[in-house]
């Protein structure tokens, strides 16, 4: 499995949500400077970078803010970022890569927790180690389904190494008339 194969796997999750919501805000979590804005952009979404400040600052430098595209200089852990998401009532995806190898579970799951309660009706999607989306799942409040896609490509048999492959998870958030309960993992395949 390349990195490729992963990236695309987020990319048609995302997709996928953007075809329901086409003019909603993908916050992209400490993307460095990532093309994602260019592979994804409907010619109506908005992109929210968070970056820590000093990345931020280069990005901007780099990749100047534009109408529909801007960064914010905070660290992804520091909630004071979803309040710079505009019209959250137009819908919200955001996108963790990484966030397997940057953050904890329980740090994972609390940016869940309030993604769930800030942007209600929105989306979760990162991408970890199937052992790590399935903690993930468990009584999280506030969503309303799961699902865990694997990219396609190489595939163990064995269930210790498949356990470390990296799948992409999509978590969606309870919106206005919606229950949210505790989501059932649904495994699919990326295509």
């Amino acid at each position: 499995m390349t990195g490729a194969e992963l990236t695309d796997c987020c990319d048609a999750v995302v997709r996928a949500y953007l075809a329901r919501h086409p003019e909603a805000t993908v916050v992209a979590l400490g993307e460095g400077l990532g093309a994602a804005f260019w592979r994804l952009d409907n010619g109506r979404l908005h992109w929210l970078t968070v970056q820590p400040p000093e990345p931020a600052a280069l990005r901007r430098m780099l990749l100047p803010d534009g109408a529909r595209r801007w960064t914010v200089g905070c660290p992804v852990a520091d909630p004071r970022w979803l309040a710079a998401v505009p019209a959250p009532g137009r819908g919200v995806v955001v996108l963790a890569r990484g966030a397997g190898r940057r953050l904890s579970v329980a740090q994972v799951r609390g940016l869940a927790a309030r993604c769930a309660q800030r942007f209600p009706g929105g989306a979760l999607v990162c991408d970890a180690p199937s052992w790590w989306a399935t903690a993930l799942a468990r009584g999280l409040p506030g969503t309303v389904a799961m699902r865990v896609r694997r990219p396609a490509g190489l595939r163990y048999r064995l269930p210790v190494l498949r356990a470390l492959l990296p799948v992409v998870c999509e978590l969606r958030f309870a919106a206005g008339g919606e229950l949210p309960g505790n989501p059932a993992a649904r495994r699919t395949h990326c295509r």
